[in-house]
């Protein structure tokens, strides 16, 4: 196994309630030539989830549909939950690394456009639900779930108020996501009592430095702050937050240091 499994509880659920496993991943970047990414990509069906949730950037090539849908293949007949992000929509393209440590002023380099809505109507068809600006209800282990979803902020595709509004008091458990996790979009989330949300994108800071026996993000490539670039975090009065640091990195950018491709086991479990 080359990647990191996550593994972390989170107290959201009522009282009595039995766990909900959720497998978390994001960031694939998927090419036909990843081989050994894809062999880890179908490992994910081991941990036998009971929920799973991608938060986006599964591609990044024209060919990478049939691609990423054979990788996932053990995973499709389990409820599923997805966002898009940027490299869905658009083919990378060669960057100076250094940008990234920059100020982020909104201008985006894209290359052509990739094949989503293929992958976007076979994900479906398959049964998986799309949260782009989409709010489903759904029933896991006993426990209902309303999760309701934006498209992708870094390309400011985001608008939440079309799925905005206090969640159906029928549900045991309200959760938000989200590829790249912008600010705005947690307040409005926050705003909104959500429990928890899932994001994406940060690839944990891609590089990382040593950092008081850890190790520190350098960038998350979008506003959230640097301490919540990866895994479980929370701030006062907000929901709770888990980001992925994603599987992948851009085709021109193979390089991560002190943040190893990962996928997360969330475990959901009662409140006491």
């Amino acid at each position: 196994m080359s990647y990191k499994l996550r593994e972390v509880s989170v107290p959201v659920l009522p009282a009595g309630h039995r766990d909900i496993r959720v497998l978390h991943f994001s960031d694939l970047h998927l090419t036909p030539s990843r081989k050994a990414e894809i062999a880890d990509i179908k490992s994910f069906a081991e941990l036998a989830p009971d929920l799973v949730i991608s938060t986006g950037d599964f591609l990044a090539h024209k060919d990478a549909v049939p691609v990423a849908l054979e990788a996932l293949s053990g995973l499709l007949d389990i409820p599923g939950l997805f966002v898009f992000g940027s490299n869905d929509y658009y083919a990378p393209k060669i960057k100076n690394p250094l940008k990234y440590l920059l100020k982020n002023h909104g201008k985006r380099v894209h290359g052509e456009e990739l094949p989503w809505r293929g992958l976007e109507s076979s994900l479906t068809q398959l049964g998986w639900h799309n949260l782009n600006h989409h709010t489903v209800n759904i029933e896991i282990n006993g426990t209902k779930i309303e999760a309701r979803g934006t498209d992708d902020a870094h390309l400011e595709l985001d608008d939440y108020s079309l799925v905005a509004g206090k969640p159906n008091p029928k549900a045991d458990l309200a959760i938000g996501v989200t590829h790249a996790p912008y600010l705005r979009i947690i307040e409005a989330m926050s705003k909104d009592d959500l429990d928890l949300i899932f994001a994406g994108h940060t690839h944990g800071g891609q590089v990382r430095l040593p950092w008081f026996g850890e190790s520190k993000a350098l960038t998350t490539n979008c506003d959230l702050p640097h301490w919540r670039a990866r895994g479980l975090t929370r701030d006062p009065g907000e929901p709770w937050l888990h980001v992925s640091a994603g599987m992948g990195t851009s085709p021109f950018a193979r390089i991560r240091v002190a943040s190893p491709p990962e996928v997360s086991l969330v475990t959901l479990e009662a409140a006491f």
